[in-house]
């Protein structure tokens, strides 16, 4: 490719992936803060927490598709050179995302007695008390989330992934503080980590849709602001956000559905879960980082209409993509020890802990970057429905039947479970590497 001919230098690139690494480092390390001081109310608590939080990842992925979904269109009509529709792109994610994430936590709060009673199985009455208090106050946050979300997004196809670092610094800043402040200074129990978590998102929701207000933005909200809704626009961002939206609630309502499969593994099993899937977070960070800063740069050249582009960026990041999965998981693999320390585990939670996270992190490295990175190429390129019928038959088809016949009938309990998940891995990216390289998705209708 000739270097003066390309959308995004080398600067370009990490201007975009470098702030967008450091903000979901720091909405991880933040999440790992947050167990680690609730440990210190007991194991009871760490499990509720991840219970809970399980529900509040389904519905945070859910915003994160839909606000994909939007800032695909919008990168799109940037590429084809239409800023306007661009904007008009941006302002209708906000708007849909306002409306519909309150309809969400109505629901949410209208079901409680549902999601813990039958979603979460057969749990011990103090983790059932902890489980209750806490989503009482978490999805009163759900707005306030949902508008960050649109908001990081709509940055991010910019290319100004700084801002939503800064706001997403600013929000982690809060929630840590207050977590510290009311756990050891009030001794409070559950509520100590939920509280923060709803004042924080509040904060960063203001913040964000105020910065998009500045109206020297390409992409920005209208002054006076006028909210009414444009079916066209909505129709677009739709089609690549609901497909997206679907695929990533199926694979967080998959790990829901096994909740009560490992809640009847016990408390021990429970809490491994939690502490493994705070640290996988970690270790897939560099994945989903590069796989949001490759939807910004793919969308805008499929607006360009330049698909050579597009293969050559999406080699280059996903290079990027494996030496980065690499380097933090082999972190993560010296590290077990002070984990389980830091965790404050017994010596049968640690040591299936351990198993664990060995086993992922070695799987994290091989197989994720093609499993859930690549396949940003296809949305951005508004092959999202692809994605979503390959992604939904090989959690339902692989990771849940095979988490239940490995899980619980071929005994291997919770490990069996994460085997169960890597299995997954493999197929979905069996059929993405095909369909990328045939090539059948630059066929797909563009925005415009």
């Amino acid at each position: 490719m000739e270097k003066d001919k390309l959308l995004f230098s080398n600067r370009d690139l990490w201007k975009l992936i470098l702030p967008m690494i450091l903000e979901q480092m720091l909405a991880v390390l933040v999440g790992l803060a947050d167990t680690v001081m609730v440990a210190s109310v007991g194991e009871a608590a760490v499990a509720s927490v991840s219970l809970v939080d399980n529900i509040n990842i389904l519905l945070i992925s859910v915003f994160a598709a839909l606000a994909t979904g939007g800032a695909v269109v919008a990168g799109q009509f940037m590429g084809h050179g239409d800023d306007k529709k661009a904007c008009r792109a941006g302002e209708q994610l906000v708007i849909f995302m306002a409306v519909f994430s309150v309809v969400i936590m109505a629901l949410l709060y209208l079901c409680k007695g549902f999601v813990l009673n039958v979603v979460f199985g057969k749990i011990e009455p103090e983790v059932m008390e902890y489980s209750n208090t806490y989503l009482m106050i978490v999805t009163a946050s759900i707005p306030f989330i949902a508008l960050y979300n649109c908001g990081a997004a709509i940055f991010r196809v910019q290319g100004n992934s700084m801002i939503s670092m800064m706001v997403s610094l600013l929000m982690n800043a809060i929630n840590v503080a207050g977590n510290a402040v009311l756990i050891f200074g009030f001794h409070c129990k559950v509520e100590g980590v939920a509280i923060p978590t709803l004042v924080s998102r509040a904060v960063a929701a203001v913040v964000i849709v105020i910065l998009l207000r500045r109206q020297d933005l390409k992409i920005h909200l209208s002054r006076p602001f006028r909210p009414s809704l444009d079916g066209n626009m909505i129709r677009r961002i739709l089609q690549i956000g609901v497909p997206n939206g679907v695929e990533n609630s199926m694979f967080q309502l998959g790990k829901i559905v096994l909740l009560s499969l490992i809640s009847g593994f016990g408390t021990v099993a429970i809490t491994a879960n939690a502490v493994s899937n705070a640290v996988a977070a970690f270790a897939i960070l560099p994945g989903q980082s590069l796989g949001m800063a490759l939807v910004t740069v793919v969308s805008q050249c499929v607006g360009a209409q330049d698909y050579r582009q597009v293969r050559y960026y999406t080699k280059k990041l996903m290079i990027f993509t494996y030496v980065a999965m690499a380097f933090t998981n082999l972190v993560i693999l010296f590290g077990i020890p002070v984990i389980n320390q830091a965790y404050q585990l017994s010596e049968e939670t640690a040591a299936l802990t351990r198993q664990i996270l060995v086993f992922h992190s070695i799987c994290a490295i091989v197989i994720w970057p093609v499993s859930f990175t690549l396949p940003n190429t296809l949305r951005a390129a508004s092959d999202a429905k692809y994605t979503m019928i390959v992604s939904l038959l090989s959690m339902w088809l692989c990771r849940i039947v095979l988490a239940f016949l490995l899980g619980k009938y071929a005994g291997m309990e919770l490990f069996g479970i994460w085997v169960a998940m890597v299995i997954d891995w493999c197929v979905r990216s069996v059929f993405f590497c095909i369909r990328y390289g045939r090539g059948k998705w630059e066929e797909r209708k563009i925005v415009f």
